[in-house]
Parts: structure tokens; sequence; C-alpha cells
């Protein structure tokens, strides 16, 4: 727990000194992009590079969550590549998202989702802006996130309106950072593949009811992989049944080791 403390304290310091702003001193409220894509597809290169200029936004929380349905499939002589970030959850993830946007649960790569609403092809820049403009301004909850009163761990705050629905999950969503990856086989052989805000763990912390609440983060949100790569986190309050986003708030950063 000493790095927790040790966080907290610098924290309070960005906080007192404005070098960190939290989500609910920004002008407008975050738009969510989730881009669904694989390793083993040829297409996807080119949406993950956006997505990582799209990462770099200060009014955009930009995850990536990697499919399995193209680790089984076999490209040729160049044989099966499973993509080491791929998870059955997320493959339903998307497949939520396309019965409830698309009414159908036939599923794509690269297919980017904005903020619950949209759905565009995640190479199509042009029509992905157009979602995360008509997105932008959209009433949303207010989030912050800062130590707890007692200087414990981080503290999640929601208040405000969506505007919306006056239910949703309150979801914790941890991203490796930064990855490169050597695709051996596959469409994508003899590539070096780099990802931004790759979705590792994807839980649930409680709910949202239309009134303001608090809830705190786990011990492990902020910790690093296990290998010492840079992990990051997100908020998200979604509406029920793989509704619209609430609200979002990207959690802030620690100071540099």
């Amino acid at each position: 727990m000493s790095h927790v403390k040790t966080f907290c304290a610098a924290f309070a310091v960005m906080l007192v000194t404005g070098v960190f702003s939290p989500a609910s001193a920004q002008n407008s409220p975050p738009v969510v992009v989730e881009l669904f894509t694989s390793q083993g597809c040829y297409s996807c290169p080119p949406a993950e590079a956006y997505l990582a200029e799209l990462a770099e936004r200060t009014d955009i929380v930009a995850l990536e969550f990697h499919v399995d349905y193209w680790d089984s499939l076999t490209y040729m002589w160049h044989g099966q590549w499973k993509d080491p970030f791929s998870s059955p959850q997320y493959t339903a993830r998307q497949r939520d998202y396309n019965v409830a946007i698309r009414d159908q649960s036939g599923v794509y790569t690269p297919q980017m989702i904005i903020d619950g609403r949209y759905e565009a092809v995640g190479s199509r820049r042009p029509q992905v802006a157009d979602a995360i403009d008509r997105a932008l301004g959209t009433r949303k909850l207010d989030i912050a996130i800062a130590p707890a009163s007692d200087g414990g761990a981080l503290e999640v705050t929601l208040s405000g309106s969506s505007g919306g629905a006056d239910i949703g999950g309150v979801y914790l969503a941890r991203f490796l950072d930064r990855a490169e990856t050597e695709v051996k086989k596959g469409e994508n052989h003899g590539k070096i593949l780099v990802s931004r805000h790759i979705v590792r763990d994807l839980r649930k912390l409680g709910d949202w009811r239309g009134t303001a609440r608090k809830l705190s983060l786990p011990d492990d949100a902020l910790a690093d992989n296990p290998d010492g790569k840079a992990m990051g986190c997100a908020i998200l309050v979604q509406a029920p049944n793989q509704g619209h986003i609430l609200g979002a708030a990207l959690c802030p950063r620690g100071p540099a080791s």
C-alpha cells in the first residue's frame, strides 16, 4: 500500500499546483471511443494507429479491445496467429454493441463504437470523426477521481445528471498504455504492431442510480503490469443492456518514476 500513499501525496500536490486537472474541470465531458480489433486482421493496423492519435486527446477516452474470433483462422501457409491480448469477453462486448446499435449480432474488425451510440469502420477517419463530433457536448455525469479524505485509496465521485438514463453500471477498465508485438504468423506475419490503451481488465465496481455517490478504486487500479509495463485506467458509467455511455473519465497518472 506504500506506493498508493506515495501516489496520493504527489497527486494532492498536482491538484494544488494545477499540474493536473480532474475530469470534472474539463470544458466538456469526454467521448468514449472503443476499437474492436485483432492482431490477426490485416486491415486493423490503420485503425489502431488512428486510436493511438485519439488517445492523445483530452476530450476522448480511447480504449482498444482485442477480440478472439481471428485466433482460430488460418491464413494460407502463414498459419494461425493467436492475439495475446484477445479475450472472449471483449468479443461478447462487441456483439452486444452490434445488437444494440445495428440490431444484428454480426461483427467485424476494425470497428469503432463511439459513446455506445454510434459505430463506424475504425479506419474510416471521416466517419469516426463525424460520430465523435455528434457525441461531443452530450450531457453526461460529472466524474471526479481524487484521493479519499482519509488519504487512502483513490475515490470516484459521481454527480450531476446524464441527461438520459437514470441508472447505469460503473466499470473500471485497466489498460496497457502501449505495446509492440512482432507478429510471426497469420495475415500480419512479419509486421511489428504498435497498440495503445489495450484493455486487459474490465470489471464492474457498482451501480449508479440517479443520485450522487462515491466508490473506492481497488488497490490494483493503478498498479503496473507484472512485467513492469505502464498501465492506465478509466471509469465508465454505462446504461443497461450495453447502452449509451453516461459518463467517463481517465484515472490520473502518477509522477514519472
